[in-house]
């Protein structure tokens, strides 16, 4: 069963998702995309403490974590979850093995590097790294996001685009109420949704991926950024890539995914 808990932080509380037993293995600590919470994982923890203790947790400024005054870069997020392992039981040597998914991804490899002798090794997927030009104008519009009027318009075209691609768009075989639930979830930050972008297309691969040593694993699906993820993979100093051709997007609500990554994370972190 997944209990839900806080833990103090830098800026308040630090709210978890958690489940399962040691079982011999390091925790998997789980670190969402941007933005979600840890209500996106609640499939994959259940499938994996089948054989280990997983806590997934919600970057602050997102789903039930507080926020932190101003957006803050990688380094600045994860260095909340940092804090946060000691308290979790997490801060000997190998404790943990970390997954993040897009902005996650980022948020794993900055706790790999702020904690190496904690993180045990590391899992991917979706290295967002684009051209400068694009990085340049997605930090732009990021750093220009409209906040919440009188009017309500702001929140509501946020909600509109949200549905549209979370409910309307989504992969057949995802439940209408789940996809529903995700966008709520998606919703909950109003105009802090764009802050851990600031971060995500200010982020510089090729200063910071060398610095992971932990063994890293890239599982990759065929999504936009397939291409762009694979090629900062190969910065990491001792990185492999699996891909997930049969898969693009709701990779974690649709039940073949989760068994597909699942049985691939094992192989990796059971090695």
């Amino acid at each position: 069963m997944i209990v839900r808990g806080y833990t103090p932080g830098r800026y308040g509380q630090l709210h978890y998702r958690a489940a399962g037993a040691h079982g011999g293995r390091p925790t998997l600590v789980l670190l969402h995309q941007n933005p979600s919470s840890s209500l996106e994982y609640e499939a994959l923890i259940e499938e994996l403490t089948r054989d280990r203790r997983v806590i997934a947790f919600d970057t602050p400024g997102y789903g039930m974590s507080d926020a932190p005054p101003a957006p803050l870069d990688m380094a600045g997020y994860a260095a909340c979850f940092a804090e946060a392992l000691p308290a979790m039981g997490l801060a000997d040597a190998d404790a943990c093995d970390v997954y993040g998914f897009h902005t996650g991804a980022l948020l794993a490899i900055e706790l790999a590097i702020a904690v190496p002798e904690a993180v045990r090794r590391v899992v991917v997927t979706g290295l967002p790294m684009r051209s400068p030009a694009e990085c340049a104008e997605r930090l732009a519009n990021a750093q220009a996001a409209p906040v919440l009027d009188e009017s309500g318009d702001v929140a509501l075209t946020m909600a509109r685009g949200l549905w549209d691609y979370v409910v309307a768009a989504r992969t057949p075989g995802v439940e209408l109420a789940r996809a529903a639930r995700v966008w709520v979830d998606k919703l909950t930050p109003l105009d802090r949704a764009q802050w851990a972008y600031h971060g995500v297309w200010s982020y510089d691969f090729a200063a910071r991926l060398p610095l992971v040593g932990q063994s890293t694993l890239l599982l990759q699906p065929a999504e936009a950024i397939m291409a762009q993820s694979i090629a900062a993979a190969t910065l990491f100093p001792n990185g492999q890539v699996v891909g997930l051709p049969e898969f693009d997007r709701d990779l974690f609500d649709l039940p073949e995914a989760i068994a597909r990554m699942s049985a691939e994370m094992r192989r990796f972190l059971d090695q």
